[in-house]
């Protein structure tokens, strides 16, 4: 009998401490919905759901009459199911890790090297750079998502620096007038006095830095007391992270990064050296394979301040910008794919109405995961000899070129998001 290609997959729950409690966690209540058995815990953290091989989360394979018991191992021993292209040009690895999360408190503010300063991060610290890969990522919202990424536009940041004496302080006066200079030059010299204003905070004594969030934190709650807004120096977020991180020096980086809420389907594609950071919201996430990260706040782990400063993109831009658009499919009235402009994933979102009896999943020359948020289905492909059930929480490998066709069991619309690499 041959191996089946396609197979559901129990996937790996990480508990970080950012992560939303309980049933409020998209994360667990996706676990909930599909296992029954499952006992979610109300005060622990549900963070991420790790849909892929990863070795610190390697997906269980539901499929008794396979002997492998992880996804990775499957693969491993099951190259070809990758697509000839994929095993060709990432030696038979999945290349990408697909995930859902669910942010309570921020993430650091962070980047990611691309994979020419990964490789030689890898050499210099493997212990900070576990890897050579490059990490580019992407996430969609399932619900109002909200996160920083990329600079803002220079006029924004001249603004903050004149409300906001505190930050002007860190930033230094000398850095602050050059930056105000360079509007009237080319992008070249923004970004030269953007990187300066950047480093100097980043360069800020510690001290200075719990002195003047203090002090900024005490004025802008006297102004919420006194019932007058605070929105023109983003106060809400400010005491909001700094409840979350207390004296950290990322607090400050709200007033040179966009701060974006994506609405559910909207995406932002991150690719490296820009700096980001997920504030609150659940969100569909795809990434490359790779754990290189470099902070910049609003954490306790290490910061790497040299390598940050040097290797940021500095090119400001506005917020909508960020934002990173699906195309629709021409052949498939239901099918958006969000096509990022690298090669380690694409991610394909199908809403179908609950009135359509079967829909047909696009076969593709690569491996995919798929990942049920809403409906019920039955899978099943040529070669299934009886279909497979799938229900909200439902996660399913399904090998390159595998045709499946999906049937509903009930007159509800379905969300389906699916990862996969197509060269």
């Amino acid at each position: 009998m041959a191996t089946p290609r396609v197979f559901p997959l129990s996937c790996v729950a990480q508990q970080y401490a950012w992560g939303k409690k309980g049933s409020t966690s998209e994360v667990a209540r996706l676990l909930a919905s599909n296992d029954p058995l499952v006992q979610i815990a109300e005060d622990k953290p549900y963070a991420e759901l790790w849909m892929g091989s990863h070795p610190r989360g390697d997906a269980k394979i539901l499929d008794n009459r396979i002997s492998q018991k992880t996804l990775g191992q499957w693969i491993a021993e099951n190259q070809d199911s990758l697509g000839s292209k994929v095993k060709a040009a990432f030696h038979g690895k999945l290349p990408f890790l697909f995930k859902v999360l669910s942010v309570e408190t921020a993430l650091s503010i962070q980047a990611h090297p691309n994979k020419d300063l990964a490789e030689k991060l890898h050499l210099q610290a493997p212990q900070h750079y576990p890897d050579a890969n490059h990490k580019p990522e992407m996430a969609i919202a399932l619900t109002p998502f909200q996160g920083l990424c990329g600079f803002r536009p220079v006029k924004e940041i001249l603004t903050f620096l004149k409300k906001v004496p505190e930050f002007q302080l860190l930033i230094g006066d000398e850095a602050a007038t050059k930056l105000g200079q360079s509007v009237s030059h080319d992008t070249q010299a923004v970004a030269s006095a953007l990187r300066s204003c950047f480093s100097n905070l980043m360069r800020s004594e510690k001290k200075v830095v719990v002195e003047q969030l203090n002090q900024l934190v005490k004025r802008i709650s006297q102004q919420v007391s006194a019932g007058n807004g605070v929105e023109d120096i983003c106060g809400e977020l400010l005491l909001q992270l700094h409840q979350q991180y207390p004296g950290d020096i990322g607090c400050f980086a709200i007033y040179f990064l966009n701060l974006i809420t994506l609405q559910p389907g909207e995406a932002m594609f991150l690719e490296a050296n820009v700096p980001h950071a997920y504030l609150k919201g659940d969100c569909v996430e795809c990434m490359a394979c790779s754990d290189n990260t470099v902070r910049a706040g609003l954490t306790p782990k290490f910061i790497d301040v040299p390598t940050l400063c040097e290797m940021l993109n500095y090119t400001p831009s506005p917020s909508q910008d960020r934002l990173f658009p699906p195309t629709q499919s021409q052949g498939d009235p239901y099918l958006s794919i969000y096509n990022p402009p690298v090669p380690d994933f694409t991610v394909m979102k199908m809403e179908v109405p609950g009135s359509v009896s079967e829909y047909k999943v696009l076969a593709v020359d690569s491996a995919s995961i798929l990942l049920v948020v809403q409906g019920r289905v039955t899978a099943s492909t040529p070669e299934t000899p009886a279909p497979i059930p799938l229900q909200r929480g439902s996660v399913l490998f399904i090998g390159a070129n595998e045709h499946v066709s999906l049937k509903l069991t009930e007159p509800q619309d379905l969300l389906l998001f699916r990862a996969c690499c197509l060269l």
